[in-house]
C-alpha cells in the first residue's frame, strides 16, 4: 500500500484523535531533577538536555566531553498552570458592552445576557485574550464567526496572488517522498522529554497540512517508536490495532527509556491496570510485521514470555537487531530456556545482538543461539555465561565489527586469542571490549597479551584491556595501534612512565635520530587508567612537566579516565584547571577532561559511525540501533562499572 492510499485510510482517525486532544488542559510542567554539571536548570522545551527516568542523556550544546545529564526519578512541579494571563487588557480592547435582561424578569440581573455593543467599536473576539500557550476559551472562533454580533464589518476583497502553489503544488510537496522524510525526521523526539509531557507536537501539526505531508509525517511517527511508560504502550497498540495499516510502518520498538512508576507506584496498580503484559507485547509483535529493531531492558524482563522470544527470533522475518540488556530474572531465563527446545532454521535473520549483563541465562542459550548467527556484526556477551564452545562456534560468514567480550568467567584467554588470531569473523573488528575485574577474575597474563596484540586488526578503533597484567614490553606492541585507535583500556601494573611512550618517540642518541623524525602522532581520544587504585597511580609523576600525557602537545588526547575514588581529590586540586583540564563524573565513572581552547577551533563532537549515535568517549556497552543515547542504555554506557 502505498502512502497516499495510506494517508486516506487513517486521516479521519488521526485528525479526530487530534482534534480530541487539542481540547485537553494543559499538563503541569515537569521538572528535571538531578542535573549534573549545569549552572542552572533546564527547560523542557531544550532538546539537548530532556531526559527520562533512570536516564542517562550526553550533552551535546557543551563545550567539554563526557558532560551528562542524570536523573534518578522522574518529578514534576505541582504548580497549576493559569490558562487566563490577567494582566490589564490593551486599550484597543476595551469596548462598550451592553446587558440584554429578559423578556420575562426584565429587574433581574441574573438572567439575561452581555453583548458587545458593535464589532466595529474595537472588540476582537475571544481570540485576543491574553493566555499562556493555548487559547483559553473552547471556541476557536470569534464572536463574528459564531455570527452573535450585531454588525459585521466590511471585508474588502482579496486578490487572488499568481505566484501562490495550487493545493498540493508547493515546493516542498513536490519533493521526492525519500527527501521529505529526511526533513520531517528532523522533528523527531528520540528521547522522550519526560515520562508523560507531549511530545512531537509539531508532527501533530504536519499531519494537518496538506495530503502529502499527512503520508510523510505518518511514516515519520509511526517509523521508531518510543516508550517510556505503559499507558503510551497502550495508546501505540490501540492506534495499530484500529488501523493495521500503521503497525507496517513500525521498524523499531525501543523501551530503553521505560519506567514502570512513572504512572502506578506499586506492582498490583501495573497489574491491575494489564497495559503492558505478555499477551498485548505478543499482540503488538503480531501488528508489526515488518519491525527490525526490539529494544529492551530489565524493566521489561517479565513481560518477555517465551512465547515473545520465539516470536522475535523466529517469527519476525525483517528483525535486525535485538537487545536484552539487564534481562537477568528467573522468568525471562526460564522462558528463554524453554524456547530451545523449538525447530530453529540454520541461520537467523539477527545481525545485532545484545545480551549485555544477562548473567542467568545458562551455556546453552548461547550455545544454540551463536551457531546461527551467520549474519552477526555486532554482538555483546558482557557478562554473561557463554562458553569457549559457543565462541567458536559462530559461523565463518560472519562479518563481527563490535564485539564485547568483558567479564565472560567461562572464557579462557588460549580460546580468546585463538579466536581473535585465526576466525575469519573478525578480521574487521572495530570495538573489541576484553575487560575484566581484576579483583575477581583474570583473563589474560603477560604471555597471553604479548601473543594477542601483534594480531589485533588495523581496522580497530575502541580497544579495552582493563584487569589484564601488562608489562612495560606491551607498550612497543601496542605503539603501532595508537596510530588508528581512538579508545584504549590499558590493564594494570604499568608505571606512568611506561605509559608516557605511547605519545611520543623514545630520547636515544644520535643514532636513533631517524626513527625519531619517522615518529607517526598518535589518534588517541580517550585513554583509560581506572585500573589504578588512588595509592597505584602516580599522580605526581602524571602531572609532573616531564611526562607529555596531561601537555598540551598530548591532543588529541582529550579524555582520562581515572578511579572514581579520585574524583573528589582531583577536583580540589588546582594543579589540574593549570595544566587545562577539568573534572567530571557520572554515577561511578570519573574522567580528566581537556578544556577546549577557542583559537583551537571548534571541539570534536565525538560522533563517529561506529559509535552509532554516541558522541562521548568510554561506552561500555554496544548499542544496536543508530540513535541518540539515553535512558537505561545511557546508564548502562557511561555510568556504570565492568
Amino acid at each position: 500500500m502505498d502512502r497516499t492510499t495510506l494517508s486516506h485510510v487513517v486521516g479521519r482517525s488521526i485528525h479526530q484523535r487530534i482534534t480530541t486532544t487539542s481540547k485537553l488542559k494543559l499538563s503541569p510542567t515537569p521538572a528535571i531533577s538531578d542535573t549534573m554539571d549545569q549552572p542552572g536548570s533546564s527547560t523542557p522545551s531544550d532538546k539537548s538536555t530532556r531526559s527520562s527516568f533512570s536516564s542517562v542523556r550526553e550533552i551535546d550544546s557543551s563545550d567539554l566531553a563526557q558532560n551528562f545529564t542524570s536523573s534518578k526519578v522522574s518529578s514534576y512541579s505541582k504548580l497549576s498552570e493559569e490558562a487566563v494571563d490577567d494582566l490589564p487588557s490593551h486599550p484597543e480592547m476595551t469596548t462598550q458592552t451592553q446587558f440584554i435582561p429578559p423578556i420575562t424578569q426584565p429587574q433581574s440581573r441574573l438572567h439575561g445576557c452581555w453583548f458587545p455593543a458593535v464589532a466595529a467599536e474595537g472588540f476582537q473576539g475571544w481570540k485576543q485574550i491574553g493566555v499562556k500557550g493555548r487559547q483559553a476559551s473552547k471556541s476557536y472562533g470569534d464572536l463574528q464567526a459564531l455570527k452573535i454580533v450585531w454588525s459585521d464589518p466590511v471585508i474588502p476583497p482579496q486578490k487572488k496572488d499568481p505566484e501562490r502553489s495550487a493545493p498540493g503544488q508547493s515546493a516542498i510537496e513536490k519533493l521526492p517522498t525519500e527527501l521529505l522524510g529526511q526533513i520531517i525526521d528532523h522533528l523527531v523526539l528520540d528521547v522522550p522529554p519526560n515520562g508523560v509531557s507531549a511530545r512531537n507536537v509539531d508532527l501533530m501539526s504536519l499531519l494537518l497540512t496538506s495530503r502529502t505531508l499527512h503520508s510523510a509525517t505518518l511514516n515519520a511517527l509511526y517509523k521508531n517508536i518510543t516508550i517510556p511508560h505503559s499507558r503510551i504502550f497502550r495508546k501505540f497498540l490501540t492506534h495499530i490495532s484500529e488501523n493495521q495499516e500503521l503497525g507496517t510502518i513500525v521498524r523499531r520498538i525501543d523501551f530503553s527509556h521505560f519506567n514502570p512508576v512513572t504512572l502506578f507506584t506499586t506492582a498490583s496498580e501495573r497489574a491491575t491496570t494489564r497495559n503492558l503484559t505478555p499477551e498485548t507485547l505478543m499482540q503488538c509483535l503480531e501488528l508489526t510485521p515488518y519491525l527490525r529493531e526490539f529494544l529492551a531492558q530489565e524493566y521489561i524482563e517479565d513481560e518477555i514470555d517465551a512465547k515473545v522470544l520465539r516470536k522475535l527470533f523466529l517469527g519476525l522475518d525483517r528483525l535486525q537487531g535485538i537487545d536484552f540488556c539487564g534481562c537477568s530474572s528467573a522468568t525471562f531465563k526460564n522462558s528463554f530456556q524453554s524456547i530451545l527446545l523449538s525447530d530453529w532454521p540454520e541461520t537467523l535473520s539477527i545481525s545485532r545482538l545484545s545480551l549485555h549483563k544477562c548473567i542467568t541465562l545458562p551455556a546453552t542459550v548461547f550455545e544454540t543461539l551463536l551457531p546461527r548467527l551467520g549474519k552477526v556484526t555486532h554482538l555483546d556477551l558482557a557478562g554473561t555465561r557463554v562458553t569457549n564452545e559457543a565462541l567458536q562456534s559462530i559461523p565463518h560468514s560472519a562479518r563481527i565489527t563490535h564485539l564485547n567480550l568483558s567479564k565472560c568467567r567461562s572464557l579462557t584467554a588460549d580460546v580468546v586469542a585463538d579466536f581473535l588470531t585465526n576466525h575469519p569473523a573478525v578480521k574487521g573488528l572495530v570495538f573489541l571490549s576484553l575487560g575484566v575485574d581484576a579483583r575477581s577474575h583474570q583473563l589474560f597474563e603477560e604471555d597471553d597479551l604479548t601473543r594477542l596484540i601483534p594480531v589485533l586488526p588495523h581496522t580497530l578503533r575502541s580497544l579495552s584491556l582493563k584487569g589484564s597484567k601488562m608489562i612495560e614490553s606491551h607498550i612497543d606492541l601496542l605503539r603501532p595501534l595508537t596510530k588508528h585507535l581512538e579508545e584504549l583500556a590499558l590493564g594494570r601494573r604499568l608505571k606512568i612512565s611506561e605509559i608516557d611512550r605511547l605519545f611520543v618517540p623514545d630520547e636515544s642518541s644520535d643514532e636513533d635520530l631517524g626513527q625519531q623524525l619517522e615518529w607517526v602522532p598518535h589518534t588517541l581520544k580517550y585513554l583509560d587508567l581506572s585500573d589504578y587504585t588512588t595509592s597505584e597511580l602516580d599522580l605526581i609523576t602524571l602531572f609532573g612537566r616531564n611526562t607529555s600525557i596531561m601537555q598540551k602537545y598530548s591532543s588529541p588526547l582529550e579524555v582520562i579516565e581515572v578511579t572514581d575514588e579520585l574524583y573528589g581529590r582531583l577536583a580540589k586540586s588546582p594543579v589540574v584547571k593549570q595544566l587545562g583540564w577539568t573534572v567530571m563524573e557520572n554515577g561511578n565513572r570519573a574522567w580528566l577532561v581537556r578544556i577546549h581552547d577557542p583559537k583551537d577551533g571548534p571541539r570534536d563532537s565525538g560522533l563517529r559511525s561506529w559509535k552509532m549515535g554516541a558522541s562521548f568517549w568510554g561506552m561500555r556497552k554496544i548499542p544496536i540501533a543508530c540513535m541518540e543515547v539515553g535512558g537505561m542504555y545511557g546508564s548502562f554506557m557511561f555510568k556504570r562499572k565492568l
